[in-house]
């Protein structure tokens, strides 16, 4: 059973590294190119972890040891993966836009360069807040 699920996942992670790669060469570099290759990554992914997952709680065993850890423990480190993942998402976001305004504020006037580094450190803290947010919430657990 431990084998089985092992497998699966390694699969997963091969998938979403191929599939995309393979979609994403197949034709025109494009924007919908890059949305579909995005689908194609997630698609894979989520469907073979969900597999895995439904293996892993079919087994008696395995679902008296996941009722002794608890659902709460879990949801903590979903949390937690969460919290890293979406505010360094939102970061990234905020940078490109920050920055990029910055960039082309420096070549109209140098000395607009502290304040344009004001707002690209503060777009970046975000990234800061939600590892900290995520480091509480494992500290929790």
């Amino acid at each position: 059973m431990n084998t089985m699920i092992q497998i699966l996942t390694a699969a997963a992670l091969i998938l979403t590294i191929v599939l995309p790669l393979a979609f994403f060469f197949a034709g025109e570099r494009t924007r919908t190119r890059y949305k579909k290759s995005i689908l194609m990554n997630a698609i894979p992914f989520f469907g073979i972890l969900l597999v895995a997952s439904l293996v892993m709680f079919s087994g008696t065993q395995t679902v008296r040891a996941a009722e002794d850890a608890g659902i709460a423990t879990g949801l903590g480190y979903l949390s937690a993966a969460l919290v890293t993942g979406l505010s360094g998402i939102g970061s990234g976001i905020a940078v490109a836009s920050s920055a990029s305004a910055a960039l082309g504020a420096l070549s109209e006037n140098e000395s607009l360069f502290g304040k344009s580094i004001i707002f690209v450190a503060m777009a970046e803290g975000i990234a800061l807040y939600g590892l900290i947010i995520s480091f509480m919430i494992l500290g929790k657990l």
